[in-house]
């Protein structure tokens, strides 16, 4: 049994388990299904991430909103329709490792390993996968993967951040500016990058390679929330609209106009060739 700091709380008496986190400079929560910070915040500030009114909360069930952690792939896996869409990691459950606080920031580990039935899968490759969640002040999410079988293996990953905002309409992203992109609502087409700052006047899904800078999302509500990273090649940007929200179940009508995506993604040409150790 992992010995827990007195900021750190294992909840298992509702459908998934989940760990509720009070350190000294902010909150979270975070489910053991997945891996998943369903919600963070610093002290005395709304929550920074969005999670839907509606989402399930099931063993076989992503949980709509937070951070989902997509991996072994992202989206639909090619060749294999039967394959859960973004890998199996977020709905997996994974084991806790351990917590610790340190008077400033707690900070929780998960690991994820291979299994029979990760193994009978179209990924059937040996692996282990670190996730560490640090809540402070700031939220910090890293993922680490270890090839442990004998033969190398690709794959993608992605922190698949949904951000709170008042309203995505006029909410604006900087940080993007010039960077080319892939255009998921319009068949994959490569577009040339944008001058300027990114405002969202439709359904929008765009994966940004090669965009290693750090993204700022700059709230008409007066957040600012910067989404920086390392070890991650690609930015994905994401929002449904109103007919994308509407026909999708976990997602309620006006759910689109409160959230915004801006993901860390190793993704598509950036996916990952690991060697084994």
């Amino acid at each position: 049994m992992t010995t827990l700091p007195a900021s750190v709380r294992l909840d298992t008496t509702g459908p998934l388990p989940m760990l509720h986190v009070d350190g000294p400079e902010g909150w979270a929560v975070v489910s053991l299904h997945g891996a998943h910070v369903t919600a963070w915040g610093a002290h005395g500030q709304p929550p920074a991430l969005w999670l839907s009114s509606v989402s399930r909360f099931d063993a076989e069930s992503a949980i709509r909103g937070g951070i989902p952690l997509c991996f072994p792939w992202f989206g639909p896996l090619a060749d294999h329709p039967e394959a859960p869409r973004h890998g199996f990691a977020r709905t997996a459950l994974w084991t806790l490792d351990g917590a610790e606080d340190d008077g400033a920031d707690v900070t929780v580990r998960l690991s994820l390993r291979d299994s029979d039935q990760t193994r009978a899968s179209a990924w059937p490759h040996a692996f282990s996968a670190v996730c560490t969640v640090v809540v402070g002040t700031r939220l910090t999410v890293a993922l680490e993967v270890t090839n442990t079988g004998d033969q190398p293996f690709r794959y993608e990953e992605a922190l698949h951040t949904y951000l709170a905002v008042t309203d995505v309409t006029t909410t604006e992203v900087t940080g993007l500016e010039d960077v080319p992109y892939v255009d998921k609502t319009a068949d994959g087409a490569e577009r040339p990058g944008d001058p300027d700052a990114l405002r969202l006047t439709g359904e929008t899904d765009r994966i940004y390679p090669g965009a290693l800078k750090p993204v700022m999302v700059v709230d008409a509500g007066g957040r600012w929330t910067q989404v920086t990273k390392r070890g991650s090649a690609s930015t994905v940007v994401w929002n449904p609209w109103q007919e994308g929200a509407r026909a999708t179940a976990d997602i309620d009508d006006d759910g689109w106009t409160t959230m915004l995506c801006v993901e860390a993604a190793n993704v598509g040409p950036a996916a990952i060739e690991l060697a084994p150790g």
